[in-house]
């Protein structure tokens, strides 16, 4: 099915640098991309707070003496890794 789509010039300019290092033609990195997101989208759908999480609570475990400090910051940081891992 054709779609149209607007892109800002940042984003045009990250699609074609990712075409040529990919090797791949815009399209099929729009493809991908789109289909990539859309599934992430899916599979979190309806999940809980925790279940979107559980992978990252108890990670961290006892010997560290700041946990009750530093908690906060501490599951700032893990988030943060996460995110940036998905992207």
């Amino acid at each position: 099915m054709p779609v149209s789509v607007r892109l800002d010039k940042e984003t045009e300019e990250l699609l074609e640098k990712a075409a040529r290092i990919t090797r791949r033609p815009k399209s099929r990195v729009m493809k991908e991309s789109i289909k990539d997101y859309c599934l992430r989208i899916v599979a979190g759908h309806g999940k809980r707070p925790y279940d979107l999480a559980s992978d990252l609570i108890g990670k961290e475990g006892s010997g560290r003496g700041d946990l009750s400090v530093r908690g906060e910051e501490i599951l700032r940081e893990l988030l943060r890794k996460k995110h940036n891992d998905c992207y």
